[in-house]
């Protein structure tokens, strides 16, 4: 019943998982998108700053307001449809829900004869996901796909029925090709059977039938025409005009659907509804097109997926009709509440296996992302110079409010920006000094992380005064001979200097190569390496501790005598240069040491030879 469908739904709401997505850095760290009641409050406040429209009340083949367009998604049939996308029940609920919480007008729920499990499916949405009712009266029409046969047809409304508002969708192949070499029928034939399902569907109790003409793109106009003219007579509300294999150009696919309407006999009894494959990367202009020559469903999936190239993208539809409805579409505007945007494209990846990619409009992982320099400098001026829309009117929040990625193209404002996020105010040379490193790591990077920055920070602030620099690293290692380094450095006197060195490993033979350049005698006493960020170009921070073998006791805190150890870190994407670097600092340190303790002592002795020099006069 009703209320045990409600108490369900209540359940599984609770139980469902919270999909986050994040951008611009990896999973698990910090903030994610979804912040609890604030955060969607915010982001629907932004949407509806823009978009305050009523939903009209629903009837089948007809809407009140000539400007709404109803959003009919079929992620769960034409969606799951993709090599590689099947889902199980379970998730499929899930995401008749989150397309519950979007506000779409039809779902279709999927093919209830193919198997019994999609039946099953198709059923538990109609029952449950179909009869949640918003306090504003909206409720989600729940459809099922036919093929134009009875015994489909009966199986459809079988699965829907039991939904508020049931619609069941049955066609048939109108194109030459598909009729000749397919279905092998007549043209007259299959306007029989046309009708004849239609008409069955009628005859069980379904008063929302919707019928589509497959390959219309290809197929003859004036037999569109004939077929849908007499599809309309036997009560179908809905006819729906698919672009099956994504032939159309925009303007030949908005003539079609204005012809349509204009030569077909009780087209204006009727919704006419666009269904746009993306063959030839065109589903969402075609849909346009078809809207902005008066159709008012438009037919789509949520990340595009579907059949080979996939469907018109129904965040890319929607986001388009939001922004420029008003101004270039005469004012249309959808029901959907795009602040469930985000959270929808990530659990329809996650449970479908197919991952959206990075440049996806609206919902990629770069959509919001800014890495040239160029780029960056503006929006940290203005949001407004290179972004069309806020993250969070889709759902998203980002840790930078200006969206900086960083990378190889970024400039000095950028970087300083992101290191007055993370707290570091630094003045022009010590933010010349991570600039360069940063540059150094981006070239060898994709992205660098704010751990990364971290890394590049600690590394350069906790160096000593640079007495040995390092210039560049060379080594040769593997299975086919002895591991070879090769170290370049600049030494307190200008001068440059390289030496080479065997070793038992690649880090072995660089802190020879070192040794024989610096010519201080120490021990090591600690090595340890650790991984900043996960990846195959992960950082690599690495910490030496180092002791003199000579001149290294000193009197401690307590009084005794203890030997003196100095450490330094290194921050590299290669793992020899991070070692390199650590010994190096950590080389400065004793030196610095082992110099102040030579100055003390020949004060010491100066001060002594003055005290004898006394005495001897006294």
């Amino acid at each position: 019943d009703e209320n045990g469908s409600k108490e369900t739904m209540a359940t599984m709401r609770a139980a469902m998982p919270t999909v986050g997505v994040r951008f611009g850095a990896p999973v698990g760290r910090r903030s994610t998108c979804w912040r609890g009641r604030a955060h969607v409050a915010k982001c629907k406040a932004a949407a509806d700053a823009t978009q305050g429209k009523k939903r009209p009340a629903y009837e089948p083949g007809r809407i009140d307001d000539p400007n709404y367009v109803r959003i009919f998604d079929t992620t769960l049939r034409d969606g799951e449809q993709s090599p590689g996308a099947s889902m199980t029940s379970e998730e499929k609920v899930q995401i008749a829900l989150q397309l519950h919480a979007l506000g779409v007008d039809v779902i279709e729920a999927g093919f209830p004869i193919a198997s019994p499990d999609d039946f099953a499916a198709v059923r538990r949405i109609a029952m449950e996901v179909g009869n949640i009712v918003d306090e504003d009266g909206y409720v989600p029409v729940i459809c099922g796909l036919s093929r134009a046969r009875k015994p489909d047809i009966e199986r459809a409304w079988d699965a829907v029925k039991f939904a508020k508002r049931p619609r069941v969708h049955t066609f048939i192949a109108t194109s030459e090709i598909h009729m000749r070499d397919k279905l092998r029928m007549t043209p007259d034939e299959v306007v029989a059977t046309a009708v004849e399902c239609v008409s069955y569907a009628r005859s069980l109790g379904c008063t929302d039938i919707e019928f589509s003409p497959e390959d219309a793109g290809r197929s003859d106009p004036t037999f569109l025409y004939r077929i849908l003219e007499a599809v309309i007579k036997a009560g179908a509300t809905t006819l729906n005009i698919p672009d099956t294999t994504g032939w159309c150009m925009p303007p030949e696919f908005g003539n079609l659907i204005a012809d349509i309407k204009a030569n077909t006999a009780g087209a204006e009894n009727v919704i006419i509804s666009v269904h746009c494959q993306n063959d030839l990367g065109l589903s969402t202009a075609n849909s346009l097109a078809g809207v902005h020559a008066g159709a008012r469903q438009v037919e789509c999936t949520i990340n595009g997926i579907g059949e080979r190239a996939g469907n018109a993208s129904l965040e890319e539809v929607v986001m388009s009709l939001y922004l420029r409805g008003q101004s270039h579409f005469g004012g249309l505007y959808t029901g959907i509440r795009p602040v469930h945007i985000a959270h929808g494209s990530k659990m329809v990846e996650e449970f479908s296996g197919l991952l959206v990619q990075p440049h996806k409009a609206i919902v990629g992982k770069n959509a919001f992302l800014h890495e040239s320099g160029i780029h960056q400098d503006g929006m940290l001026k203005s949001q407004n110079t290179y972004e069309i829309m806020s993250p969070e009117t889709i759902g998203l929040t980002r840790e930078s409010e200006a969206g900086i990625r960083l990378g190889k193209l970024s400039g000095r404002n950028a970087l300083a920006a992101k290191l007055e996020e993370l707290g570091f105010k630094l003045d022009q040379n010590e933010l010349q000094a991570i600039f360069n490193r940063f540059k150094i790591l981006a070239e060898k990077k994709k992205e660098v992380t704010e751990e990364d920055l971290l890394a590049l920070i600690g590394d350069e602030m906790s160096s000593p005064r640079t007495i040995w620099e390092v210039l560049d690293v060379q080594v040769v290692c593997g299975t086919m001979g002895m591991p070879t380094a090769t170290i370049k450095m600049r030494g307190p006197d200008g001068m440059i200097r390289i030496q080479s060195a065997i070793g038992t490993g690649p880090v072995d033979a660089a802190y020879k190569a070192v040794d024989m350049i610096v010519c201080v005698r120490n021990q090591l006493v600690d090595y340890n390496i650790s991984s900043v960020t996960d990846g195959i170009d992960a950082l690599a921070t690495t910490r030496v501790s180092i002791r003199p073998k000579d001149n290294g006791v000193l009197e401690n805190a307590q009084g005794r005598m203890a030997q003196r150890n100095f450490s330094g870190n290194g921050a590299d994407s290669d793992i020899v240069v991070a070692s390199v670097r650590a010994y190096v600092s950590a080389l400065n340190k004793l030196i610095t040491f082992l110099r102040m303790q030579q100055e003390a002592a020949e004060e010491a002795a100066l001060n002594s030879e003055s005290g004898s020099m006394e005495s001897v006069g006294r």
